[in-house]
């Protein structure tokens, strides 16, 4: 009887924990060495595990349940796979087109599903339309208005599933089409639907990427004189003394922050940074990273990666009575039109030593490479796109983003456009 008490209980354990692959690989050669596995919570990457290549393919055991969105990353070429999975295996391949992925085949049912809903929509969106125009172009003995016309009828019809086999593509794709591109059939959402959503949804909420652009929609739809009511109704539902509530908050509070809505993000910032109960990871992290990048705190370190114009080897080895950090890009408009004016100004700012110090979000290394060549102030790029770990340590969502350091590397000022550092500095 024992025997089969720890036979039991084996087995319990090994469900609950229900482990599954992901398996990845490239008939190419150029595929790269590691790979990293992350899953999702909100609109936050969560690395779950690290896949060394071995013959051109990634196996990542997973060893706990988990039913979401998932995301393979490959630094070489900052290439990424999204996937989803529903605890089951999952199985990909891809094809490259110089050092970056051109074709993803997705072999498992899941992603293979889910694939082939999606492209079947984005068709339906962009190239169904322009399928009726170009039908009544052709005579109805073309053999190019018959092909026009079995696309049109493939297109205009919908991939059938079992929700039950698949709960997480039911739930994704039912959710995003009922808050995030409803059609003509689609009843009109209002707030308490949105509310009452995201306070009783399963955990595939967090794990989906739907929570941050209902949370955007959410916000863009409330009544514009009292937006704080809106939030506030949200918040009391979700409670953000539990984990589902703190989330929310965490997301809105980053939003704030994207959206430079400074007023909103002080007051929900205080009221997660007041809470007596223990707080989850993400509102934690969130927190940190305000406190961390507020007037007055010490500026993160970095340690430069491939630094041009200079032999310091971090920010704090940079030496000057001022630095400005510039987060960047060569793709940037922003970035070309507010750049010029900082050439303009540099030889200024050198006699007054004051150094500036770039850091790229770019990915692609020529067009990084042949910009720098114009500027004549430190810079330094990961080549990862928003992949670059300085992104998520320095809350960068957008480009440009500046921060104005002390010489000891305390942040004295956050700008918003190159007109207000030069204000600031007293450059004119």
């Amino acid at each position: 009887m024992k025997n089969l008490i720890i036979l039991v209980a084996l087995f319990i354990s090994a469900i609950i924990h229900a482990q599954f692959t992901v398996t990845l690989s490239s008939a190419q050669s150029k595929a790269g060495s590691d790979a990293y596995l992350y899953t999702l919570n909100g609109s936050k990457d969560v690395l779950s595990s690290k896949a060394v290549n071995s013959k051109n393919k990634w196996v990542f055991k997973v060893p706990d349940s988990y039913v979401g969105m998932l995301r393979v990353y490959i630094p070489e070429g900052n290439n990424s796979v999204n996937l989803i999975s529903e605890n089951k295996n999952i199985e990909a391949s891809y094809l490259m087109k110089g050092d970056k992925i051109s074709e993803v085949n997705y072999i498992d049912e899941t992603n293979k599903t889910m694939n082939d809903i999606q492209d079947i929509q984005r068709k339906k969106e962009i190239i169904l339309p322009a399928l009726y125009q170009m039908n009544d172009f052709y005579t109805s003995k073309s053999p190019f208005k018959t092909a026009i016309n079995e696309e049109i009828v493939r297109l205009s019809q919908n991939i059938t599933y079992d929700a039950s086999k698949h709960p997480f593509i039911d739930f994704y794709n039912s959710n995003y089409k009922k808050f995030l591109a409803p059609d003509a059939t689609t009843p009109k959402v209002e707030e308490k639907d949105i509310i009452n959503f995201i306070a009783n949804s399963s955990e595939m909420l967090e794990t989906s990427s739907l929570l941050k652009p209902i949370l955007v929609s959410y916000l863009n739809n409330a009544p514009k004189a009292d937006v704080s009511k809106s939030i506030d109704n949200l918040l009391n539902a979700v409670n953000i003394e539990t984990p589902r509530g703190q989330t929310v908050l965490s997301e809105l509070i980053e939003i704030f922050d994207t959206y430079d809505m400074a007023d909103l993000k002080a007051k929900y910032l205080a009221e997660a940074m007041n809470l007596k109960c223990t707080i989850n990871d993400r509102l934690a992290g969130t927190i940190a990273i305000s406190k961390n990048l507020e007037i007055g705190a010490k500026f993160a370190n970095y340690t430069f990666t491939n630094a041009f114009n200079t032999k310091a080897k971090s920010i704090y080895d940079v030496k000057a009575s001022k630095k400005i950090i510039l987060f960047w890009a060569s793709t940037c408009s922003h970035c070309e039109a507010e750049i010029p004016k900082l050439i303009e100004k540099y030889a200024q700012m050198k006699a007054q030593n004051i150094q500036i110090i770039g850091l790229s979000v770019d990915n692609d290394k020529d067009s990084y490479e042949r910009r720098i060549k114009d500027l004549p102030w430190i810079n330094d790029a990961q080549l990862r796109g928003w992949n670059s770990t300085y992104a998520e340590t320095y809350n960068v969502h957008a480009t440009p983003t500046y921060y104005i350091l002390d010489q000891d590397n305390k942040i004295i000022a956050k700008p918003n456009h190159v007109g207000d550092v030069l204000n600031f500095l007293n450059l004119k």
